[in-house]
């Protein structure tokens, strides 16, 4: 059954809750970005720090998947992935890259446009221990994006190795490991009456100021 374009076209929410000025968010996209997330934590926001990767292929096709933010930092937001993967591969053919957080309980989406880099092996290999044995498991037995025969394969194999690691310590793959994108622009988005939301946005002035800016809804 599907859905009468006219109800689609007429779904709306009005948005009145928070306000948001360039008088007061801070300086540095990074710490504003640390404030929103706290908030977000606070208001038990469902996994908040799920976000929306895009990248590019080297024919300039575009794809987006969510995955999980896992820290940030001075230096920008960090994830971990397969690096085999359609997004690992793509992501080493055009480092440019978009991440989008979207918030509903508190009508705020932040947009973030930079470059990505891979973590060092010893800051992957750090992580990889703190995850749990199932998830190390599932990272070795995946061929992450490629076509396989069926569910079986998979199960059959993650049973393999629980039992071949059952009381050792699983190396992390090669083909496994984090990365970190570097923002040089990064949109706060706050839903306000009417549509006339507040959009902020930061723009890397060097290496060290960021310009702000405000942007009609």
């Amino acid at each position: 059954m599907s859905v009468e374009k006219e109800v689609i076209e007429n779904l709306r929410k009005e948005y009145s809750s928070e306000s948001l000025s360039e008088k007061d968010v801070a300086k540095d996209p990074i710490k504003q970005f640390g404030r929103w997330f706290k908030e977000a934590m606070e208001a038990n926001i469902n996994e908040p720090n799920a976000m929306t990767l895009a990248t590019t292929s080297i024919d300039r096709k575009p794809s987006a998947r969510i995955v999980l933010m896992k820290g940030y930092e001075e230096r920008g937001f960090l994830f971990y992935s397969n690096y085999l993967s359609a997004k690992g591969k793509e992501m080493a053919k055009n480092p440019v890259v978009a991440l989008v957080f979207f918030w509903p309980e508190l009508a705020r989406q932040i947009r973030i446009e930079g470059t990505v880099e891979k973590l060092t092996k010893e800051e992957s290999e750090l992580y990889f221990k703190t995850r749990p044995k199932g998830s190390q498991i599932g990272a070795v037995v995946s061929p992450q994006s490629q076509v396989i025969e069926g569910r079986d394969m998979l199960e059959k194999s993650w049973k393999e190795n629980e039992t071949r690691y059952e009381n050792r310590d699983i190396p992390k793959p090669a083909y496994w490991g984090g990365y970190v994108v570097k923002p040089q622009v990064v949109e706060f988005w706050q839903g306000r009456e009417s549509r006339l939301h507040d959009r902020i946005v930061y723009k890397r002035a060097d290496k060290q100021n960021w310009k702000i800016v405000r942007l009609a809804p």
